[in-house]
Order: structure tokens, then C-alpha cells, then sequence
């Protein structure tokens, strides 16, 4: 397999793909390592992912380096992304030893009755290339944690990436066959998830990740599924249109609109509509576009060369169906797959640009006369990821949110994760969480013990 760096389209970098039988062996002794993974104690497995922890912090800038040249994220925002995952470490550090302690529920009488935790086995996680330390830590690091072994698929865009994650797992004291890298595209993949692990994580499309459920539902096996988006943001007719848009603009196009919460449609009062409009292309105006190892730069090249045409398409089917391109609208000439960051005014439900996910920097905006009539629009949609609304009122703003269907709600705010609460999606978006307790609930099975006195 070549690693191509998508902003000068050179390969930097050569791996060799896994086949049916490495992928076997390799589940085999992931298979065998599990019991006594799982037995090791906690303290044990805690402290080894702390020092995973620290060594992502003592070598955050040749890992971000890394990350640029294979995926094409802007260093400025591969450090930033370096740099958060500590402290999504942090919270499984912090959490994991009392999310699994023993629960009695009934201590009277002759009988005691106790929930306990025990891991899944042995976990296959296919994992996504837009944020790999961000969204392989959200899986990799609770599943060994609650005594897991991992057989770790990277997106075949991050793979120089998931081989430095293995190793400095190793460093930090993982065992070799509890966490083990398995390289190739969808054809190793699929060798993966046909193992007979315990559980399978996937991050990526709805349409890959529907097919990993239909390949693995005879099994009846865990199956948890982080997919996409088509998130829409409201801009209420009393926002303050100015932050609005700064930052919509920044949700729209951060990691160059190619994350799964990246805001992708947005639905603005009418009252304050040419305000707003005039505003997020000022802000996106600004923004640079150029070498992704440069520091000033913002926007750097899609990861996929294939997406450029899937852009293409979908600003040719909204300017037919009568959007209005304010800004961009092309692929850019020169090296590397970029794309110029695009805004389409008068956009509706009918173009694809407002149904289907763009996952690049492109963003379409609607005028709407009420309340009622964006939340009717914002649920007009597959996906129900996350869903935002800019205004001055909070409860209008919760009244609004609770009408839509979406795992994540944000009020003057969006693109934003955290530890602390689950990452969740509905519909086409995915189904089961990570982060949170319910992202480390995820990695074990409750066991139920009746416990009667002799």
C-alpha cells in the first residue's frame, strides 16, 4: 500500500497489507492474550495507558507532522488535535475504576444481588482517518482498559498514524498481542470483521457501516457504529449574526470541512438572513488556503482525491436547481487534492449539497420564515448526528433542540466533543456512544449474581 501525501500527491511511504492469513494470526493471538490481559489488574492496565498518555505529549510534534503529510490536516490543527486527545485520555484514567465497580442492588435478607462488569474479549476497531487520535482513542484506549484485547484497523489514510499508535502502546507497557495494527484498505477490513472477535467499532460511512452490521448480525456480536452527518446549524432572527458567523464558519470548515460534526447546512432567519450571509463569507473569505505544514494555513487539501468530484457535483446540482454561489466553487489548480472553500446562498432541501454529506469545504444556506419551518428542515435529513441554533434566548433555543432529532445539541456553539457527555448519533448517524460512561460501558457485558448465604 503507498501512503500518498494528498498536498503534493508524492508517496512518502510504502506498508505492506495485511492478508486473510495475517489477519487470522494475528486474531489468534489476540484471542490468546485476552484472558490474561484481563487479569492483570487495573491499576496495572491504567498505568500503561498513562505512559501511552505521556508519550503522545513528549512527541506531539513529530506525530502531527506525521499526521499532515499522510492525511493532510494543517499542522496548526494536528498539534491542536495532539494535543486535546491527553485530556480525553484523562477522563477514561479518571472514570474507568468506578464506571466498573461491583454494584449491589439488594444486601437484606439471605440473598445478595450484585452487577459486575466483564469485558467483551476480543474487539475489532475500524477506525477513520479525518481525526485517528481523537476518534481511535475514543475505542482503543477504554477497550483495554476494561480488559479488552484490540485488533486496530486504521483508515488506510491514517496508517502511518495507527503504526505510531501501536508502537507507543508497546513503550508504554501494552502487551504486544493486546493491542495489535492491521493494515490495508476495505479488503482487510473485511478479513477483520469476519473473524470472530467479540465486538466490532467502526467509524466511517453510513453505507460501510451498514454493511458491517448486515456482515456480522448473524453473529449477534456487539456492533457500534460512529457514522456520518449532514449537521445543520439555525441562526435565530435574534442572533448575534456577527459570532454566528465566525463561527459557523470555523464548524463549516475546520480540518477543511471533513468532520463528521462538521457544520454542513445552515437554515438562518430571513429577518437576518443578508446580515449573516454577508458575514460567514467575510469569515470564510479569510481563511487561508495553501501548504498544510505551513503554520497560516487553515485550509489544506481534501484526504481523498475522489471527493473533489463528489464537490464538483454537488455545487453543479445546486447552482441547477438555483443556489447562488457567493464564494469558491472549484477545485484549485495545483498540486494536491484542494478544493476552494465554498459558499452557495439560496440553497433548499432538493440539492444534494443540503442532503448528501460533503465532507470538504463547501456549505449551503437557507432562509426560513419561523422556527417551526427549520426544524421541519433540519429533520428533513438521514442523518441526526448533531444540530446547533444561534440566538440570544436559551430556552427558545432548548425548545427548538428538543425538536430535533440529534445525538449532540448546541446552543452558540458547535463542532464540539467532549469526554464528559456521550458521542452518540440517530438514524443513518450510527448507533451506540463513546466517551462518557456509556463509552466505557460499551467495551463490557453485565454480569448478574445471586448471591445466597449457606
Amino acid at each position: 500500500m503507498q501512503v500518498r501525501n494528498p498536498a503534493t500527491t508524492e508517496v512518502i511511504s510504502e506498508v505492506p497489507d495485511d492478508s486473510l492469513a495475517s489477519v487470522t494470526e494475528k486474531y489468534t493471538r489476540a484471542r490468546s492474550a485476552q484472558p490474561t490481559w484481563a487479569a492483570t489488574p487495573l491499576a496495572t492496565r491504567l498505568a500503561a495507558i498513562a505512559r501511552f498518555r505521556d508519550l503522545i505529549v513528549a512527541r506531539k510534534d513529530e506525530l502531527a507532522l506525521t499526521l499532515t503529510r499522510e492525511m493532510g490536516k494543517p499542522l496548526t490543527q494536528a498539534k491542536n488535535e495532539l494535543s486535546a486527545t491527553p485530556g480525553r485520555i484523562d477522563f477514561f484514567l479518571e472514570n474507568t475504576e468506578s464506571t466498573l465497580a461491583d454494584e449491589t442492588v439488594v444486601d437484606t435478607g439471605p440473598t445478595t444481588e450484585v452487577i459486575a462488569h466483564e469485558p467483551l474479549g476480543v474487539v475489532a476497531n475500524v477506525s477513520a482517518w479525518n481525526y485517528p487520535w481523537f476518534v481511535g482513542s475514543n475505542v482503543f484506549v477504554p477497550a483495554l482498559l476494561t480488559g479488552n484485547t484490540v485488533l486496530y484497523k486504521p483508515s488506510e489514510h491514517a496508517t502511518l498514524t495507527g503504526l505510531a499508535i501501536e508502537r507507543l502502546l508497546h513503550e508504554a507497557g501494552v502487551p504486544n498481542d493486546a493491542f495489535i495494527a492491521v493494515t490495508g484498505g476495505g479488503e482487510v477490513g473485511a478479513a477483520l470483521v469476519d473473524q470472530p472477535v467479540d465486538g466490532v467499532f467502526f467509524t466511517g460511512s453510513y453505507g460501510t457501516g451498514r454493511r458491517i452490521a448486515e456482515r456480522v448480525a448473524p453473529r449477534l456480536v456487539r456492533v457500534q457504529l460512529e457514522l456520518g452527518g449532514k449537521d445543520p446549524a439555525y441562526v435565530t432572527d435574534d442572533a448575534d449574526v456577527a459570532a454566528a458567523a465566525a463561527s459557523l464558519a470555523d464548524g463549516a470548515m475546520y480540518n477543511t470541512g471533513q468532520s463528521c460534526c462538521a457544520v454542513e447546512r445552515i437554515y438562518v432567519h430571513e429577518r437576518v438572513a443578508d446580515a449573516f450571509v454577508g458575514a460567514l463569507v467575510d469569515a470564510v473569505r479569510g481563511f487561508r488556503v495553501g501548504d498544510p505544514e505551513d503554520a497560516e494555513t487553515y485550509i489544506g487539501p481534501l484526504a481523498r482525491e475522489a471527493q473533489l468530484a463528489i464537490l464538483e457535483t454537488q455545487v453543479t446540482d445546486a447552482l441547477g436547481k438555483g443556489a447562488e454561489l457567493l464564494l469558491g466553487g472549484r477545485r484549485l489548480e495545483r498540486k494536491g487534492y484542494y478544493f476552494e472553500p465554498t459558499v452557495l446562498a439560496k440553497a433548499t432541501n432538493a440539492m444534494s449539497v443540503m442532503r448528501e454529506e460533503s465532507f470538504g469545504p463547501v456549505i449551503g444556506v437557507a432562509r426560513v420564515k419561523s422556527d417551526e419551518q427549520a426544524v421541519e428542515l433540519m429533520n428533513d435529513s438521514e442523518y441526526g448526528l448533531t444540530a446547533g441554533v444561534y440566538g440570544r434566548d436559551p430556552e427558545r433555543a432548548r425548545r427548538i433542540l428538543k425538536g430535533v432529532n440529534a445525538g449532540s445539541a448546541y446552543f452558540n456553539c458547535c463542532d464540539r466533543v467532549s469526554p464528559r457527555l456521550p458521542w452518540t448519533g440517530r438514524k443513518h448517524s450510527g448507533i451506540g456512544s463513546t466517551l462518557s460512561k456509556y463509552g466505557i460501558l460499551a467495551f463490557v457485558q453485565p454480569k448478574a449474581w445471586h448471591l445466597r448465604s449457606p
